[in-house]
C-alpha cells in the first residue's frame, strides 16, 4: 500500500494522492510519521460498503436461522431498551 506524508498532501494536494492510487486501490496518509488516514476512490469505496452490508446481512440471516430475535411490538422495544435488556 502507498504511503503519502501530510506534507506531501499539502504541497502536492491531488496529484499526490492521485500518483499514490496509480498502483493501489489505497493509499496511507501519514502525519508525524504515523499513519492516520486512508484515501481510495470511490469506487473501492463503494465496493467495500458493499461487502460490509453483505456481511451484515448474512449475520442477520444467521441469527434468525438461529432462533436469535424477539418478536415485540415497538412499545416492548423500547421498553427492553430503557431497561437495558438484550433479548
Amino acid at each position: 500500500m502507498s504511503s503519502i506524508s501530510a506534507n506531501d498532501l499539502k504541497t502536492r494536494g491531488v496529484a499526490a494522492i492521485e500518483a499514490a492510487l496509480t498502483d493501489d486501490s489505497e493509499a496511507i496518509i501519514s502525519v508525524r510519521g504515523k499513519t492516520r488516514y486512508v484515501v481510495m476512490p470511490i469506487e473501492h469505496f463503494h465496493y467495500l460498503r458493499e461487502c460490509e452490508l453483505e456481511a451484515a446481512l448474512a449475520q442477520s440471516n444467521d441469527d434468525i436461522a438461529a432462533g436469535r430475535f424477539v418478536v415485540s411490538t415497538p412499545e416492548e422495544h423500547l421498553r427492553r431498551i430503557k431497561e437495558g435488556d438484550e433479548a
